[in-house]
């Protein structure tokens, strides 16, 4: 039975696709019956626009569902809050994983809503994450993050001494980052950076300035360390 399953399993990803030989069928029947669980639970409950074939985990939170658009084997894991409020709203492609705790917020205010959120196939986001919308994020397709990922495409502005910050303007210019990239834990990327394909942020880094295809960088601020 287990070699039937590797088949399908191989079948659907292209890939030649095995399980670790630890793994017992017993094993493979709890996740079966788990993933059904939530496939259940995202055609019923949740009622999503073009949801198609997704597994959603128990305590999520789907806020301006029009808004929000998955498309075929999107997995979300535990206790996810995902907010669709904006022009455009939330978008992932196929095969997206958003690791469990992860908050996705087009707009936190509504007298200013965001632009939208934009998740390529493929793309992996590790647990407890927050991606803002603001002035718009895009993920291109492959990329992989660690814990803690940060973006925040906003921000405010100080120069009225006579105002709070908090009551002040924001400036919006987007976050981009390209496809096959491979964003450490605790990451955090600030508004206006453009990220090329095929880059390695190293964990703990924080980006304020965009870096080209197929760069290293790291640091407090990040810093190119080599070109791969």
């Amino acid at each position: 039975m287990k070699s039937f399953i590797e088949t399908v399993i191989s079948k659907k990803n292209k890939s030649n696709f095995k399980f670790d030989p630890k793994v017992s069928f017993s094993d493979i029947i709890f996740i079966f019956i788990r993933n059904s669980v939530k496939l259940i639970r995202s055609k019923t409950v949740l009622g999503l626009k073009n949801n198609k074939l997704s597994f959603i985990d128990r305590g999520c939170r789907f806020l301006h569902r029009k808004n929000i658009s998955l498309a075929k084997n999107v997995r979300i894991g535990q206790y996810c809050t995902l907010s669709g409020l904006g022009d455009e709203g939330i978008i992932m492609e196929n095969n997206v994983s958003i690791g469990s705790f992860c908050s996705i917020i087009t707009s936190t205010t509504l007298n200013n809503i965001g632009s939208s959120i934009f998740i390529g196939e493929n793309v992996g986001i590790g647990e407890y994450s927050y991606i803002g919308g603001a002035g718009r994020v895009s993920i291109g397709k492959n990329t992989i993050t660690g814990q803690y990922l940060s973006i925040h495409p906003e921000n405010h502005t100080y120069t009225d001494k006579d105002k709070p910050i908090r009551l002040q303007k924001t400036t919006r210019e987007g976050i981009s980052i390209g496809s096959n990239c491979w964003i450490g834990s605790k990451v955090t990327i600030l508004d206006g950076v453009t990220i090329g394909d095929n880059c390695i942020i190293a964990a703990g880094s924080v980006v304020t300035k965009s870096f080209q295809n197929n760069s290293l960088f790291a640091g407090v601020p990040a810093k190119l360390i080599k070109n791969i």
